[in-house]
């Protein structure tokens, strides 16, 4: 396979990024974790460990505009108001901001901030009966919208106080291949919802590109990822786990340098593991190059290393450390491709 991409990243070469949740409930000190440890594509992290509203799922609900959520035993539900759950998810998302703006003074270049995307939020949100968003087509078109018009608030909001940046928006979609594949168990748990229609699952992340105004990146840590769909869709980059890789879906990927977009490969482990040295955790992603033959001068342009997944259950030492070998292991390979 030649490799005719010539295509340049907002990130530059030789780049290392993290996919978004870090350990613990301080907002200052992961910033400053991450900022610190990460000069080309430094993220805003999310801290799950604060408790609901600081979860992706309650982060994201308190961004939606005209759209309300409140923790139910079984998860987040849709409200007819804004309540206590939607202001604290609202609250740490600010004071997530303030630590932001406080260690980016004077920063250019690069900012990753994070949503849940459509259909992860769609078969994760219930209902006011109970059963998933997912269930519902009508309620899936509204709150595609009500996610593009949150989204469009928050990256004008970071772009306000981060005016040095080039805001990338990462859409978390693990749940994608279950929506594609009719896998999404209902809340009985008797049955699953039927698959969405692959034009319409398109479509909804075209919503969402098309409302971020810059680049955009999605998200997966689970198998399958649908390369080819991401790609019509609009998306710059497609964050995975190398580990979850497998052989029939080189070619899709393979295209998908060619057609210049960018991948975000999880070479590092996610928690506490010793780590090797940083050229050897990316061997793989060198071995996958060869096998596709790609050209190694274009590796370090296409690639951006990160952890396999998020942070969260790591400790606050291995998160550092992870961070750390993510960025000799991307220098790595723009040092030395072959």
């Amino acid at each position: 396979m030649s490799d005719k991409s010539t295509n340049t990243h907002h990130w530059g070469p030789g780049a290392a990024s993290g996919v978004g949740s870090m350990p613990g409930g301080d907002a200052r000190e992961a910033v400053k974790t991450v900022t610190g440890s990460l000069e080309a594509l430094p993220y805003l992290p999310e801290l799950p460990a604060r408790g609901p509203g600081a979860d992706m799922i309650g982060r994201t609900a308190g961004m939606l505009v005209e759209l309300y959520a409140h923790v139910e035993p079984s998860g987040w539900r849709i409200s007819d108001r804004p309540g206590r759950d939607t202001r604290r998810a609202r609250a740490w998302m600010g004071e997530d901001l303030d630590a932001l703006e406080e260690f980016t003074q004077g920063y250019q270049g690069a900012l990753k901030v994070s949503a849940v995307g459509p259909w992860t939020l769609a078969a994760s949100l219930e209902l006011r009966g109970g059963e998933v968003v997912l269930s519902d087509p009508g309620a899936c078109r509204d709150l595609t919208a009500s996610l593009a018009e949150g989204c469009r608030a928050h990256l004008a909001e970071v772009r306000r106080r981060v005016p040095g940046a080039e805001v990338v928006l990462q859409l978390d979609e693990p749940s994608l291949t279950s929506v594609l594949r009719g896998s999404v168990r209902s809340a009985s748990g008797y049955r699953t919802h039927a698959a969405v229609d692959r034009g319409v699952v398109e479509g909804a992340l075209r919503t969402l590109v098309e409302a971020a105004g810059g680049p955009v990146v999605v998200h997966s840590c689970a198998p399958a990822v649908p390369f080819g769909l991401l790609r019509r869709a609009g998306v710059e980059g497609i964050s995975f786990p190398l580990s979850l890789l497998t052989e029939s879906e080189e070619e899709a990927i393979g295209e998908a340098v060619e057609g210049g977009t960018a991948l975000l490969i999880g070479a590092v482990p996610g928690t506490d593991a010793p780590l090797s040295d940083p050229a050897g955790s990316v061997s793989g992603v060198r071995t996958l190059w060869r096998r596709l033959g790609l050209s190694p001068e274009t590796l370090a342009e296409s690639v951006v290393i990160t952890p396999s997944c998020g942070l969260a259950g790591a400790s606050p030492g291995y998160a550092r450390a992870a961070l750390a070998h993510c960025v000799q292991a991307a220098r790595s390979l723009a040092d030395n491709p072959e």
